[in-house]
Parts: structure tokens; sequence; C-alpha cells
């Protein structure tokens, strides 16, 4: 089994850390912790530094519990949700795990939600996480 990680660095993204620990080590899967950037060019140069910094503390927290985790920091022109579904199917995904947070209707609006457009668009079952 594999399981997918949505990962942000937020708290709701940290706790669902915490609950792919709880599934991999129940059904003996791998986890693939993925965050997701639009763009990579030089201007980014320090975000993209954070994000891998963030990915290797979301490695350490499976590792230390023997589970195999991989990370990966998709620059692929996509947006986030796009790129979140787009890996799943690449890697033949059998879960996704995804912290949610709440949004104003016109933060929606404005920013989209990742969550939503992940949790419509999966083939596989979708967890969210507060």
């Amino acid at each position: 089994m594999r399981i997918m990680v949505c990962y942000d660095g937020s708290n709701a993204s940290k706790e669902a850390l915490m609950l792919a620990r709880k599934h991999a080590k129940a059904f003996n899967a791998k986890v693939d912790v993925v965050t997701s950037m639009l763009k990579g060019t030089q201007y980014q140069l320090v975000e993209i530094e954070k994000e891998e910094h963030d990915l290797d503390y979301a490695k350490t927290l499976f590792e230390k519990d023997g589970i195999a985790c991989e990370t990966h920091l998709l620059i692929r022109g996509l947006t986030p949700g796009e790129d979140m579904i787009q890996f799943a199917r690449e890697n033949n995904i059998d879960e996704i795990i995804i912290g949610v947070t709440r949004k104003s209707k016109v933060g929606k609006f404005l920013l989209g939600s990742t969550a939503q457009y992940v949790v419509l668009e999966a083939e596989c079952p979708v967890v969210t996480v507060k």
C-alpha cells in the first residue's frame, strides 16, 4: 500500500503526517510526502530551501518509526491540487491524506482550495485532517 501526504508545513499538514504514521503502521504502507510549488526560478531559492528542510523534517518522523518514506518537491508549473492528483495517478497511490484549514468564501474564491480540488478529483480515498 502507498499513502501520499500533501504537505505544506502548516499545522493541518503536520496533523496529516501524524495520521499517516498511524495508517502506515497499521497497513504496513510506504509513505510519499509531497509538496508542490508553482514556480522554481532563482527568485524562489530561499522558498525551495525551506520546503526541502520541511520535507527532511517529515521524513525523519517516519524513519524513526521504521516506516519507508520518500519526499518529493514538485515544481512542474501546475497548481498544487493538479500536481498532487497527477502525482497520485503516476505513482498508484492508494490513499491521500491532506490537512484542511477554514477559509472564508472570499478566500476560497481568490485563492482556491487545494484540498477541495484533491477531494473532488482523486481516484483513491482521501482523508482530510484539521
